[in-house]
């Protein structure tokens, strides 16, 4: 009797379980529990602490807005770039570190090895081509194309292109401008699978924050060095003479091979590209700087789309204008601004009347191989540019730079000794082939 009423008791039980299980308030977890034969439910790790890298879309698209879970129909499969991986710190691990590892694993797939060859007659029917120089790039695109440093592949028989994993392909060159130090070499994407590295912005970098270089210094591939943001807004000059404005400067180990590797933030973004170190004995000083982004992305699509960039020119050379000259030239102490030394009368400037300096003033600025040099009277100086405020001569080169093309348009503001304020209009030309 007892025995029945057990069976019974455990027959009702098993009826409601399904009766329950029917209405959903028995779940299908409780379910997969009790099934031998189903996969076993995760166990849940502790929660990671992100530092949230954003996915990359292209510039004005907006995200799309996401489509109901029941309503959601794939997309058709297409060849697109590797989302980056956000950069995470486990708990209790060293932040420093976990940083550190994490953007090397993120961005040296994208860090490439760049020989420059030279070729070498072997006799009357075949040539060799040997390493002259060696450089780094970085993956811009899924197309294939790196970006470099100008010199880095300057007066290339031709170039090859060997990536973290050891596979080594030839590249061509696609693109190069002397003025900004950049150049772009192209590999055939269908031979290597290819990790762009993903970009940041100029203007979230701050000094004193950490900067990382990943490049192949004195031939030691995908070598990484760290330090901060040393200082901002540097002008350095090219080999044509011209400026580079805007460049950052890093105290991160920046050796000969570093030359077109990329600097990167806490990240794993691409803040500027590595091509110059001040040193005596060409090594690591603690002083090297990267061309910034802002200034990369003007000029890398130009030279993947025509193979050359044009700079916006005004033909005029001159100092940052300083209260103390104010009783030689005629100013107010007051004034900031750009004062003109030097008019290219040929130039831009020059036809839309903007004056030079002309006669010596007792106030030397310096010498070279003929003695002194004094400053000169007679000069316009240039306070604003398309309604922004210029405080000093860099500001022109950065908005020219950063925001105008040959054949624009840009209206100045000039004071002129002894005439008070007046508005010039220029139309930019073309910059020429040495600075003037």
């Amino acid at each position: 009797m007892r025995r029945s009423r057990t069976l019974a008791f455990v027959v009702a039980l098993l009826v409601l379980g399904l009766a329950l299980t029917g209405c959903g308030l028995v779940t299908t977890s409780v379910q997969l529990l009790t099934d031998k034969d189903a996969t076993q439910t995760p166990i849940l790790r502790p929660t990671r602490l992100p530092l949230a890298t954003p996915v990359p879309r292209e510039q004005g698209q907006e995200p799309a807005a996401q489509a109901p879970a029941q309503l959601a129909v794939p997309a058709p499969a297409q060849p697109a770039a590797p989302v980056p991986a956000p950069i995470t710190i486990a708990p209790g691990a060293d932040p420093e570190t976990e940083i550190y590892t994490a953007v090397y694993r993120k961005v040296s797939p994208s860090v490439v090895r760049i020989d420059n060859l030279t070729t070498v007659s072997q006799n009357l029917r075949t040539d060799e081509t040997l390493p002259e120089s060696q450089g780094s790039g970085w993956v811009w695109d899924t197309n294939g194309y790196i970006v470099t440093n100008h010199h880095v592949v300057d007066g290339a028989d031709a170039l090859s292109v060997t990536f973290a994993d050891g596979v080594e392909l030839p590249a061509e060159l696609i693109g190069s401008d002397v003025d900004s130090d950049l150049a772009v070499i192209r590999i055939d994407s269908t031979l290597v699978q290819v990790a762009p590295a993903e970009r940041g912005k100029l203007d979230e970098v701050v000094v004193g924050q950490r900067a990382i270089a990943i490049g192949n210094p004195f031939g030691y591939d995908n070598s990484m060095t760290t330090g901060i943001v040393s200082a901002l807004g540097r002008s350095i000059e090219s080999q044509t003479g011209y400026s580079i404005p805007l460049a950052i400067q890093t105290d991160a180990a920046i050796n000969p091979g570093n030359s077109g590797g990329p600097l990167l933030n806490e990240r794993g973004q691409v803040i500027g590209v590595n091509f110059l170190i001040r040193s005596a004995v060409a090594s690591s000083s603690g002083v090297g700087f990267a061309i910034p982004i802002n200034i990369v992305e003007r000029v890398v699509p130009s030279l993947i789309e025509t193979g050359k960039y044009h700079h916006a020119w005004l033909g005029i050379s001159g100092r940052t204008y300083s209260p103390a000259w104010a009783d030689a030239l005629g100013f107010s102490v007051d004034v900031r601004g750009a004062y003109i030394m030097i008019v290219r009368q040929d130039g831009p400037a020059g036809r839309a009347g903007l004056r030079g300096a002309s006669r010596n003033t007792n106030i030397p600025l310096g010498a070279d191989v003929s003695g002194l040099v004094y400053l000169q009277r007679g000069g316009d100086v240039i306070v604003g540019i398309d309604g922004q405020p210029v405080t000093s001569f860099d500001d022109i080169l950065i908005y020219l730079e950063s925001y105008k093309s040959p054949g624009e348009t840009v209206e100045l503001r000039i004071l002129r000794a002894g005439q008070g304020e007046q508005s010039l209009t220029v139309t930019l030309g073309d910059r020429p082939a040495a600075s003037p």
